[in-house]
């Protein structure tokens, strides 16, 4: 049997036609093998050794010594963390995060060796993103960089965590976060045609996602409620929305309005049988969100001023009128398919009349 020895490799560069490219070498059974890692006006040679250090890892694994390998911060993110993180996320997650990890971190810390980042660098990093970003984003990215160094950490690459101290920075200023009142949310239900008009009832009244709305099949409805079973998001059909591996389903009830509406859309439906979809493309597809907002609902809002109402309008209706309808917090949140929480904190928005009866309420309480 061959002897398995520890091997360090190599990385030289190489012209392949008018091209310069790091190429490695190592030992594989007794055998020279070689790679092109990449273009060396693409990539430095730190990180064309650091992808050589994740293919001799094994080798040199199975040989009985065990090294640390250097990383870049590229390197580690594309050949460790997402490999591991894709296990646990979602299809909705991985869709948004990988994306935005590759346009906000990648350019500014992709060529650094991991050990050699620290916690000034990714705070100037979040600061100059806060110019220009939106609160949401730089949150989200302070919450990337801490997941990937306690990975890192974990796997000793790391001696200790630089992003655990990381704080979000003051950011762009949101914009107001509007909601409808009942006199539009009758305006808007008067400009829609039937089948958009039961998409904004089942977001403003039943407080549905229009992923759930649009996933919804024949065999999920039933006379008072609708069950979600599953949730489309870009053409890829998901469990509804919560952390993988837990049950995520739930029972939506149904106002009168929306049953008789889902009663007399059921009517003009070519297909009934139960894996038909409620709203069906001509291929018994689902809808696309972003088609049925651009091109049905958009423009006949915009009719009545209302353009600005997006699906994450109707939530947020559905969670502040139900909160001035007096209907309780949990049973509204559980409606929504969200945690208590986040109903209070990003959903509900008190308007005016409810700060003033607030107010009348306190002061008749003190002067009697």
């Amino acid at each position: 049997m061959r002897r398995k020895r520890y091997q360090k490799g190599s990385v030289r560069p190489r012209k392949h036609g008018r091209q310069k490219v790091w190429v490695a070498q190592w030992w594989e059974q007794g055998q020279k093998k070689s790679k092109v890692l990449g273009r060396c006006t693409n990539m430095p040679k730190s990180e064309a050794e650091a992808r050589l250090a994740v293919i001799l890892k094994p080798f040199n694994e199975a040989a009985g010594q065990s090294q640390k390998p250097i990383y870049t911060f590229r390197v580690y993110l594309e050949e460790v963390f997402l490999p591991v993180v894709r296990r646990k996320w979602k299809e909705s997650t991985r869709v948004t995060t990988e994306p935005r990890m590759t346009y906000h971190l990648l350019p500014a810390l992709g060529d650094q060796l991991l050990q050699q980042i620290t916690r000034d660098q990714m705070q100037s990093l979040l600061d100059q993103k806060a110019l220009a970003a939106s609160r949401s984003i730089v949150d989200h990215l302070r919450w990337d960089l801490n997941s990937v160094f306690k990975l890192a950490l974990s796997d000793g690459v790391v001696p200790f965590n630089p992003a655990a101290g990381l704080f979000t920075p003051p950011c762009k200023p949101c914009s107001d976060k509007r909601v409808l009142s009942a006199a539009q949310i009758r305006e808007a239900l008067g400009a829609l045609d039937v089948r958009e008009r039961l998409i904004f009832r089942l977001g403003v009244f039943e407080g549905m996602r229009p992923s759930e709305i649009l996933a919804l099949q024949i065999v999920h409805v039933a006379e008072d409620s609708i069950s979600i079973e599953q949730r489309v998001y870009k053409g890829n059909m998901d469990t509804p929305k919560g952390r993988k591996g837990r049950k995520t389903s739930r029972v939506v009830g149904l106002s009168p309005g929306t049953t008789l509406e889902l009663a007399l859309w059921r009517q003009s439906l070519l297909r009934s049988d139960p894996e038909a979809f409620l709203f069906p493309t001509e291929r018994n597809t689902p809808l696309s969100r972003d088609n049925v907002w651009n091109r049905q609902m958009k423009p006949r809002l915009a009719t009545v001023g209302l353009d600005w109402a997006t699906f994450q309008v109707l939530r947020r209706t559905n969670a502040s009128l139900s909160r001035k309808a007096k209907i309780d917090d949990k049973v509204a949140a559980d409606q929504r398919g969200h945690g208590l929480g986040v109903s209070l904190e990003v959903y509900a928005i008190s308007d005016l009349e409810q700060k003033i009866e607030a107010v009348k309420r306190l002061e008749s309480e003190v002067i009697q």
